[in-house]
């Protein structure tokens, strides 16, 4: 063994569980272990590709949202257009621009926030953004799907074949997508590039070619000016035009999967992998940048085209250009062939809009709740995850039966919670950083920059504000929206506590350290059968020396007696931690002092499985069961000794019998 930082000593760890035995379960178990959940070693890529994987998301709402302008503002959706559009600039891109850079492994606000509360407070505050996370990402999915068949369905040429197939159709794309991730991630950035391109390069064909058409007809560009001018003054239609802006406010998603993306995005070969990337937060803030200024800019010119070529009973519902706006005038101006190409294209990247939404997830989750032990440990694997996703997909597309319109409400309220979130996240940790307090354990700011940091502060609280103010106004009007967020945290907390519990009697342990080289002298003197274990409550010298009186005096023993005591964290509710363990001499027997743990009897039986002891010598306290129980999972106690005793036989039976196992003695304290 070589010293560590500090000194410390590494010790080898625990195997925690088998290998898979099936070539199905290797195959479905490759890729990253449990134990590097949380830390990204895949390949990376330029951050112009990567572009395209958050692109599929964003770039898509050209499929529906210049139809959902004009529902929501009429001949005003231009300038309510413009309303978001400033709001995408200047309120959601500066916020990921500072979430990337201070959260750029990848877990986004969510990771930001989680540092404001400790213990199980902070634990179910994640728990209730993940839910919301969850609903943002899922409902991509699912809605993406259901309007790329919804789109298939209506096409001219196939809608005779296809009518009332939605429902198939949607899990037919939906399996279609799982497997490419099941394939390999590769696959789906190259797909979302080529996809990407073709989508914005064809939106780009059919702006110009309805901008062409505008002023070949002033006639028409007239006709819109007189609506505008009918709604009143311009600051009349301003105004107007940020009452209905919370309608559009679908138009804005996409951020916060640009950053739950980040671990993808390469950075400058000098970076320290274990430090901050600096050149991978460079790339992250030029790719939020040019997808929000690309999407700011076909947005404007589609609302603009829309406005003034798109007849009202049109785009109404149940009109021929409800939904697909740009479509209708696609076939209606470039034929029908060209307007078949672009529903094609349409199919393609709205089905494709899942990529981004699975991504994050497959990023964001095995980051939380396997660290939280609230989640199985094939959860960190990106496989069988895809495939739990996959199901939970299909039955979110079977509850709404495909429908666009139910789901809409449920995704626009996920994206507004975690931009507000994250809103919230970034102005307290500009308020830190004004109050002179160090970011990230660095040195405090410069006077300067702490008033710049105050300034800023403040800036994006009132950014957070407008987001909140959008948030309320999209579930006063569409409150479904809420309900179904509220399912999704009520099953990742049901599922997460039911986790918690079966996990309990793993050994939770990630890896363990000996203090100082003295230590491991002594540690090397007392492994393999050479001492009997002796866990002990309190480890002052009378409870101590009663304890080996009275084994000495009831149990024929051989060897010195190692007294173990564990120094419990502060905060219990973590699932899993790093040992310290300190040794020293009592006369013939020893102390083994080990820090850092947070259950008592999941430790005391992971250092008995590196001391290997001839005996262990378990207390018992006979309280009542139930309340033992729930001190164990909240807090790490209980009934030790028979807790320590069903977690060894467990990991007994897990790993193979290379060693006589050490007796073990119950005894009442």
């Amino acid at each position: 063994m070589e010293s560590g930082e500090g000194g410390r000593v590494p010790l080898t760890t625990v195997v925690h569980a088998p290998e898979p035995r099936s070539r199905f379960g290797r195959w479905l178990m490759h890729g990253a272990s449990p134990e590097e959940a949380g830390h990204h070693h895949g390949p990376t890529h330029p951050w112009t590709q990567v572009l395209w994987l958050t692109g599929v998301d964003y770039f898509s709402t050209l499929g529906y949202q210049p139809g959902i302008a004009l529902l929501a503002a009429g001949a005003i959706s231009p300038v309510a257009t413009l309303v978001l559009i400033l709001l995408t600039l200047f309120g959601a891109l500066p916020i990921y621009r500072e979430v990337a850079r201070r959260s750029y492994s990848g877990q986004g606000s969510i990771a930001m926030l989680e540092s404001l509360l400790a213990g199980w407070k902070g634990k179910l505050f994640v728990l209730v953004l993940l839910g919301f996370a969850a609903t943002d990402f899922v409902i991509t999915m699912t809605l993406s799907a259901a309007d790329a068949a919804e789109h298939l369905v209506e096409n001219p040429l196939v809608s005779h074949y296809l009518h009332g197939g939605n429902l198939w159709i949607t899990l037919a794309l939906l399996a279609m997508l799982a497997a490419v991730f099941l394939k390999g991630f590769k696959e789906a950035i190259g797909l979302a590039v080529t996809l990407g391109v073709l989508y914005m390069g064809l939106n780009v064909v059919v702006t110009l070619r309805c901008l062409v058409e505008v002023f070949q007809h002033p006639d028409m560009l007239t006709n819109w000016q007189g609506l505008v001018h009918a709604k009143g003054s311009p600051v009349q239609v301003g105004l107007l035009a940020c009452l209905v802006f919370p309608k559009l406010a679908l138009g804005l998603s996409g951020f916060e999967t640009g950053v739950s993306v980040m671990p993808l995005v390469a950075g400058d070969p000098e970076d320290d992998p274990a430090g901050v990337p600096h050149g991978r937060i460079r790339n992250s803030g030029r790719l939020l940048t040019a997808a929000a200024v690309l999407m700011s800019v076909m947005l404007l010119g589609t609302s603009f085209v829309t406005a003034v070529l798109v007849p009202e009973e049109a785009y109404r519902t149940g009109g021929p250009a409800s939904g697909r706006v740009l479509a209708y005038l696609t076939h209606r101006l470039m034929g029908s062939v060209m307007g078949t190409v672009y529903d094609i294209s349409t199919i393609l990247i709205l089905w494709f809009a899942g990529a981004s939404a699975m991504a994050g997830l497959l990023n964001v989750i095995p980051r939380y709740l396997p660290r939280f032990g609230m989640a199985p440990r094939w959860v960190s694997f990106a496989r069988p995850l895809v495939l739990a996703l996959f199901a939970v997909a299909v039955l979110v597309t079977c509850i709404f039966h495909a429908d666009v319109e139910k789901q809409a409400g449920a995704y626009a309220t996920g994206v507004l919670v975690l931009m507000l979130s994250a809103a919230v996240a970034v102005a307290l940790a500009l308020g830190r950083e004004g109050r002179g307090e160090p970011e990230n354990g660095g040195s405090p700011r410069a006077p300067d920059e702490q008033r710049r940091a105050r300034r800023r502060s403040v800036y994006f609280w009132a950014v957070a504000v407008i987001f909140g103010y959008t948030l309320v106004q999209n579930v006063h009007e569409r409150p479904d929206g809420l309900f179904v967020a509220s399912a999704f945290i009520l099953g990742i907390v049901l599922l997460s506590g039911l986790s918690r519990y079966l996990r309990a009697t793993e050994l939770r342990v990630e890896d363990v350290v000996l203090a100082d080289p003295a230590s491991e002298e002594l540690w090397r003197g007392i492994v393999r059968k050479k001492v009997n274990l002796v866990p002990l409550k309190h480890a002052q010298g009378s409870p101590r020396e009663r304890k080996a009186a009275e084994i000495r005096a009831h149990y024929k023993i051989a060897g010195p007696l190692a007294f173990l005591h564990v120094h419990l964290r502060d905060d219990r509710s973590q699932f899993s931690g790093r040992l310290e363990i300190r040794v020293r001499r009592l006369g013939e027997d020893y102390m083994v002092d080990v820090y850092g743990a947070t259950a008592l009897a999941n430790t005391i039986a992971y250092v008995s499985e590196l001391l290997d002891p001839i005996r262990i010598f378990l207390g018992l306290t006979r309280q009542n069961s139930v309340g033992q129980a729930f001190r164990y999972l909240l807090y790490g106690e209980g009934e030790t000794g028979i807790l320590v005793y069903e977690i060894l036989l467990r990991h007994w039976e897990m790993t193979p019998e290379d060693d006589v196992r050490p007796l073990i003695f119950l005894m009442s304290e």
